[in-house]
């Protein structure tokens, strides 16, 4: 019950952060350009309270998944009753509606709200980023090679596990963010690399592939942090648990190999397609030998157990660097995002795997749970990306979508047919409202309930 009322409440919070900046958007454009807005809610369907300031009914309703700007004239109803003369809702003549400014106003009122989405990720991860940045209490200061991936650009370099890393390119003595930083300025091309093996300085050489995504390192796996792997929690019926792990063990070794991060256990697991991996295992004080057999979970070969996570402290960045970094994380989850729906349309990850609002109010508990704000900021932040894009796509209902229409309309120089664009409109609510049903439905599958397996 604890959780379910943390996911409710954070779910809560979490969205009324991202509507009423998204809502605010197209209020503040709105007004700027004149246009009279009649309603700025929070929530859909029956009014629960708020007060009205001028021609605005600031209000919250009883549905909170979601909010709306009600802006005179943007009804097809309104507009079509006042053009018969049935009705003097928004005639076309009056300066406060919508449909009375151009075209290009209507599409910045339209493009406001995503737009507010964008500034709100910059602005959290920036604020993060320059006044937190949670960073491990323990790390490991040099460059040590934890794993390598077998036939990656680094192994084909011979980079082996515990080298250190001396130079790189033209970094020398080089963090693990200067050979980020080469990587991706050096593609395609042959480096110099000198590591530190058993006290003996090796000169290689290593090809940077063409293309790197994300945090990929050519196959290198950093030792950020010192110590063995903390097991959190084993889920029941899985790997880990068959194999006799337990909360609270830790991880030593996997087969001789000293992991200290989970990253390098998953790309352990990985490469070995499901071989059994033995483990040794720290328990009470006592060394306990175990096998482990990976399965294929979600989308790769895993054990079935969450980490705990290591002591944090705050490290705060400079303002140009924190800007950066918040920069690189808007782009990097605008850049998912697109790929992810690529792969959504091309079959290659299945609709199943789409969150809705329950699997959102899910994380966002286990964010609110989290200590620090790594995770409680970058979700935010990812969420208000995800909501900015989600809304320019060109579908109707959507801003993306009335953006379309009015650019359709400026290319033919006059306006669509009003019936026609309500049509239009009804259809794709029905595809919105059984698409939504859908993606809660798998949300409902997920949850521990109906998932759990017996061992």
């Amino acid at each position: 019950m604890h959780a379910f009322i943390v996911s409710v409440v954070a779910f809560i919070v979490l969205i009324a952060v991202m509507v009423v900046v998204h809502e605010f958007g197209h209020f503040t454009l709105a007004k700027l350009c004149g246009v009279r807005v009649e309603a700025f809610s929070f929530g859909f369907g029956p009014r629960l309270f708020g007060y009205k300031y001028g021609d605005t009914d600031y209000k919250i309703s009883l549905l909170p998944f979601g909010g709306y700007v009600k802006m005179s004239g943007e009804n097809f109803s309104e507009v079509s009753d006042a053009a018969s003369g049935t009705a003097t809702v928004a005639p076309a003549s009056d300066p406060g509606a919508l449909t009375s400014h151009p075209r290009w106003q209507q599409m910045l009122i339209g493009f406001a709200g995503p737009f507010a989405n964008f500034v709100l990720a910059f602005v959290l991860m920036f604020i993060y980023y320059g006044w937190i940045n949670d960073v491990p209490a323990y790390e490991v200061k040099t460059t040590v090679v934890e794993w390598v991936i077998p036939g990656s650009a680094a192994a084909q370099a011979g980079i082996q596990p515990g080298d250190i890393i001396r130079h790189f390119a033209e970094a020398d003595h080089p963090d693990w963010e200067n050979v980020y930083e080469r990587l991706n300025l050096d593609p395609n091309q042959t480096v110099p690399v000198t590591v530190e093996r058993g006290g003996a300085m090796l000169q290689l050489a290593m090809r940077i592939p063409g293309q790197l995504k994300g945090d990929d390192l050519a196959g290198l796996l950093p030792q950020f942090l010192p110590g063995p792997i903390s097991v959190k929690e084993v889920q029941p019926g899985t790997p880990a648990d068959q194999a006799g792990l337990r909360n609270g063990d830790a991880i030593q070794s996997v087969d001789g190999h000293p992991f200290h991060t989970v990253s390098s256990l998953l790309a352990y697991m990985q490469s070995g397609q499901g071989k059994a991996i033995s483990l040794e295992v720290v328990r009470n004080g006592a060394l306990l030998p175990l096998v482990a057999h990976p399965a294929k979970l979600d989308t790769g070969w895993k054990l079935g157990f969450a980490v705990a996570p290591p002591p944090y402290r705050n490290d705060p960045l400079p303002m140009g660097k924190a800007a950066s970094k918040s920069t690189a994380f808007c782009v990097n989850n605008s850049t998912l995002i697109f790929e992810t729906l690529g792969r959504l349309f091309s079959r290659k990850v299945p609709m199943s795997q789409l969150m809705g609002p329950v699997g959102i109010a899910r994380v966002a508990g286990d964010a609110a749970e989290t200590k620090g704000w790594s995770e409680k900021l970058g979700l935010a932040g990812m969420i208000s990306i995800n909501l900015g894009i989600l809304n320019l796509m060109p579908f109707p209902i959507l801003d993306g979508g009335m953006i379309m229409f009015l650019l359709i309309e400026s290319v033919i120089r006059r306006d669509i047919n009003i019936d026609v664009k309500e049509r239009i409109y009804q259809a794709a609510f029905v595809l919105l409202m059984a698409f939504f049903a859908f993606v809660i439905f798998n949300d409902v599958a997920r949850l521990p309930i109906f998932t759990h397996v017996k061992p």
